[in-house]
């Protein structure tokens, strides 16, 4: 098979660096679908199995099944079919790195002699590469010594593989999220009235606004969801958050805030499925934890996923809350998931702020 046309994209990137655009087409395809280009020889092989236990599995903390990402098996024979694919948004090409399929032989055309012999040796396995053919696309390359050898090096590295694509999905999402337009009054207005903020999309509403607490909602017939936030001053250490008192917490002011229609209803952490908490990698000096779990509605058959963020800023001594939730029984969940984490991730604390501005009363003291 004549590769000659591979050279062409960096002759483009080249020429579009010079020029100072990207004037190249966008990429295609949903952003939670996955592309995977193996020799449809190998679509049973160890390397495919491990490719579908880490991109593919279903996510624990949603409501139902749904997969982390839906992956999609092609092959390809001609030019005219590799250029195809070329165009997809997020792409995954997997092949021992000495197998003899055009797949093998793109990825040897794509790597450099000296990352081929670092696979060889065993060192390097997984290449995530940006917008190589087309603007927002997100490519990797996964190839080791064997077909086993890279199943196992996939598996090892699930957190790692899966999270570098989670990253470029939530810069996808905010942008999802915002190109509608967003609020920036309410940003602006929790900035300087109480020293921190998220970016609010277009349509939610604030209802319910106190010293250091405020919910907004956004309410549609199929799909109704919520920002609950919650701020407390004066906490000198984080050392006594742990999960369990993150839902204890988190427990306490949903059912202070978040309640049902059905008198004494209120929404609560549904412990019966799994709920995980993380922490969150930023670039400045906020420490923040991540929740993903669902709830449920108590005296209701109500239940949905949610979001929650606690954000810590060491310079004023802040503790945050941000907790997004949906209820929307008829719609898949895994989109809003994902802009809810995108969505909270935007959250910014007012390093210059001085607790004695604003009166404050706490709604919620440390365990």
């Amino acid at each position: 098979m004549n590769y000659s046309v591979l050279s062409l994209p960096l002759i483009l990137i080249l020429f579009i660096s010079a020029c100072g655009g990207d004037y190249r087409p966008m990429s295609i395809g949903a952003i939670d679908d996955v592309i995977v280009v193996m020799d449809s020889t190998q679509w049973t092989s160890e390397t495919a199995m491990a490719i579908e236990e880490t991109f593919g599995k279903g996510i624990e903390t949603l409501p139902g099944y749904e997969p982390t990402y839906r992956l999609i098996f092609r092959d390809f024979r001609t030019n005219s079919e590799l250029e195809d694919l070329r165009r997809y948004k997020n792409i995954i090409f997997a092949a021992p790195i000495d197998d003899n399929t055009n797949v093998a032989s793109l990825i040897r055309a794509i790597l450099s002699d000296d990352i081929e012999n670092r696979v060889r040796q065993g060192e390097s396995f997984a290449f995530p590469i940006s917008d190589r053919w087309v603007r927002d696309q997100w490519v990797l390359i996964l190839t080791s010594t064997d077909d086993d050898a890279l199943a196992e090096k996939i598996m090892n590295s699930e957190n790692a593989l899966v999270g570098n694509l989670l990253e470029r999905e939530f810069i996808r999402r905010k942008n999802e999220v915002y190109r509608r337009g967003e609020q920036v009054a309410i940003s602006d207005s929790l900035w300087q009235n109480y020293g921190w903020k998220v970016r609010m999309q277009h349509d939610y509403i604030w209802t319910i606004r106190e010293d250091n607490a405020a919910v907004f909602r956004r309410y549609l017939q199929e799909n109704d969801r919520w920002i609950l936030a919650w701020w407390q001053d004066d906490v000198d250490n984080i050392d006594f958050i742990n999960e369990e008192w993150i839902n204890a917490t988190r427990d306490s002011l949903l059912r202070k805030y978040i309640q049902g229609e059905r008198e004494g209803s209120y929404v609560t952490t549904e412990y019966r499925r799994a709920v995980i908490t993380n922490e969150v990698a930023r670039n400045d000096r906020i420490q923040g934890f991540e929740t993903l779990g669902t709830w449920r509605m108590t005296n209701d058959f109500m239940g949905g996923p949610f979001v929650n963020f606690f954000y810590y800023d060491p310079e004023t001594q802040r503790l945050f809350m941000i907790e997004y939730g949906q209820f929307a029984p008829s719609v898949a969940k895994r989109r809003f998931v994902r802009q809810f984490r995108a969505m909270g991730r935007t959250f910014e604390s007012d390093s210059t702020w001085n607790r004695n501005n604003r009166p404050i009363t706490s709604l919620y003291q440390n365990q």
